[in-house]
């Protein structure tokens, strides 16, 4: 990374990060919003069961123990081909979720209340960050990063890949917000946090590259 590429990444990372705290500052004295409760009735304005359906299935794969067996699978998969510097740094996503255990713990923020909005979907946690959405951002997030640097793999399996978790990784706030487990500065602040973990576990991760020195899964296309 060349010297200007390295101020630009270092300023974008230093406006999350303000971002970031302040959202926590504002979201630890205000813990009820109107700008909050108006967008989550916004989302929910048009409901049915179809749709209850879809947004649960797409929150699935965030709650326990659907989160840990789905990583660990992945992980799995790539320790069978021969990637296995991938395969541990995959499970270091599980790591997003006790960063936001943590995080809600310090801030205590209450989840959404009935008398609000429309609960579909009842949590026991804090609200503030969305560990839902850090999770997708931190483990998707990483998919998308493999897909790009793991270039032996199908041309086809990659774009699969990395377009399915693309797709999770933007429809994950809104499912959170429709369900009524999350409020919109909880998503934002699950988002944000999100992308400074995944900078963080990327970085580490193509400091030594593993594609080029383990057996590839296949001919690049």
């Amino acid at each position: 990374m060349n010297k200007r590429r390295r101020h630009i990444m270092l300023l974008v990372l230093s406006i999350i990060t303000l971002g970031f705290i302040v959202l926590t500052i504002l979201v630890h004295v205000f813990p009820a919003s109107a700008i909050d409760v108006k967008f989550s009735r916004e989302i929910q304005e048009h409901q049915n069961s179809f749709i209850d359906q879809v947004m649960s299935l797409i929150s699935t794969p965030g709650y326990m123990p659907e989160a840990p067996i789905i990583v660990g699978l992945t992980s799995l998969t790539f320790f069978i081909f021969k990637y296995k510097k991938a395969a541990l740094y995959i499970l270091f996503t599980l790591l997003a979720g006790l960063v936001s255990t943590i995080l809600k713990a310090i801030v205590n923020r209450p989840r959404p209340s009935d008398t609000l909005v429309r609960i579909v979907s009842k949590t026991t946690q804090q609200s503030f960050p969305s560990g839902h959405v850090l999770f997708y951002v931190v483990f998707f997030g990483f998919m998308v990063m493999l897909m790009f640097q793991l270039e032996n793999i199908y041309k086809i399996i990659r774009i699969v890949v990395g377009g399915i978790s693309l797709f999770m990784i933007f429809l994950i706030p809104i499912s959170r917000i429709y369900l009524g487990a999350h409020w919109l500065s909880d998503v934002l602040g699950g988002f944000l946090l999100g992308l400074l973990c995944l900078y963080l576990l990327s970085w580490l991760y193509l400091q030594k590259p593993a594609g080029k020195e383990e057996a590839p899964v296949a001919e690049k296309q």
